[in-house]
């Protein structure tokens, strides 16, 4: 049993407690990561407010990266050694869902909203009591222990505080445009919400070859840094009507593919109204469908397509070595999404920053795993 520093949810609604917490050793199957650094994702903060309901006590954190010190029985994916990302959602290869190219939806995630590993047990405590995982993962800790299916290897060149953001925001970012919304060379795209998933939504619209593509964020940095990503115009929600004005800008038809960002009942019914007739509505961020039934009344009468986008649609073990390739050639932009980086005592600092939707991009926890 190992001893780990980790940023713990007791309950909902408090703050992040630093503690000292036991970790047991991998089980076949699973490995043991030394988290170098994690993202601060505002899926972390969803969970402290209960907007995504998980068993505390938890460790938060899901989008890392490390380097692999031990492994379980039967694991022949990684070797002790191997830095690698960490995917908060396995992808195992050969059950139903990845036989069909749908391993974001694999089988083995099916205790990532119980906060249990793939058979169901925890391998965090506290005082001999479990200590549940967000997303199978937990890198808001030193270390922590994950299904082998749920981590990538990649090239040891690759600077981990970099690769860990792959985990998350830029993978569900980019695979938003590549594979959920299919965005097509010379299409017309409007991306509402540009905090890190929707600059990733940006890049990947540009990535695609998108002949415009819209931001739409109330910050005024966040819209400069849109442009920056690869944004043809940004618009100030905040000023004039944002559905008139991104009508303005598509000769009053609306975007081809519009991807909502932000998961909010007015946010979703404005993009839906920003959506060509016959164009896509991709749902990037999470958003209680049970409140936005005009949203579906008007989705009937226009032959739009609505479609939720779960971890960018993509198979991960093909996606990261491509945006690693995309990284080295210049044309996938990872360290601007950096806008500082931390410790793990600060880590309240940044949720509180991300629960304002003031944030620009993202914070990223450094370990320190000298002596």
């Amino acid at each position: 049993m190992l001893t780990v520093r980790a940023a713990v949810l007791r309950e909902v609604g408090m703050p992040l407690e630093v503690l000292d917490l036991g970790l047991a050793a991998p089980r076949a199957g699973e490995v043991l990561v030394r988290i170098a650094a994690s993202g601060v994702c505002h899926s972390d903060v969803s969970v402290q407010d209960g907007s995504v309901p998980l068993p505390t006590p938890i460790v938060l954190g899901h989008e890392g990266a490390g380097v692999v010190e031990a492994v379980g029985a039967g694991v022949d994916t990684v070797r002790v050694g191997d830095h690698v990302v960490l995917s908060f959602t396995p992808m195992c290869g050969h059950c139903f869902h990845c036989t069909r190219d749908e391993g974001f939806l694999c089988d083995d995630g099916r205790n990532r909203f119980a906060g249990q590993l793939v058979d169901g047990t925890c391998r965090f405590s506290l005082d001999g009591a479990d200590v549940h995982t967000m997303a199978m993962c937990g890198t808001f800790a030193e270390r922590t222990v994950v299904p082998a299916s749920s981590v990538v290897a990649i090239p040891r060149d690759v600077p981990l505080p970099l690769a860990a953001l792959l985990g998350c925001g830029v993978l569900t970012g980019v695979g938003a445009a590549r594979h959920t919304g299919h965005v097509r060379p010379g299409e017309r795209v409007v991306v509402v919400g540009c905090g890190g998933v929707g600059l990733n939504v940006i890049q990947g619209a540009r990535l695609c070859g998108a002949g415009e593509i819209i931001a739409v964020d109330p910050v005024a940095e966040k819209r400069e840094l849109a442009v920056r990503f690869g944004a043809t115009h940004a618009v100030d929600p905040d000023g004039s009507d944002p559905v008139e004005q991104v009508r303005a800008l598509t000769g009053g038809r609306g975007g081809d593919a519009v991807f909502e960002v932000v998961g909010r009942e007015a946010t979703i019914s404005q993009a839906l109204d920003m959506t060509r007739r016959g164009g896509r509505l991709v749902l990037v961020g999470v958003p209680d469908l049970a409140r936005v039934p005009s949203v579906l009344e008007r989705l009937y009468y226009s032959a739009r397509s609505i479609t939720a986008c779960t971890y960018g649609s993509v198979n991960v073990r093909a996606e990261v070595p491509w945006l690693i390739d995309g990284y080295r050639r210049g044309e996938l932009l990872l360290d601007e999404l950096v806008s500082e980086t931390i410790g793990l005592d600060r880590i309240n600092d940044a949720m509180a920053d991300l629960a304002s939707l003031t944030t620009t991009v993202r914070r990223v926890v450094h370990f320190d795993h000298e002596g």
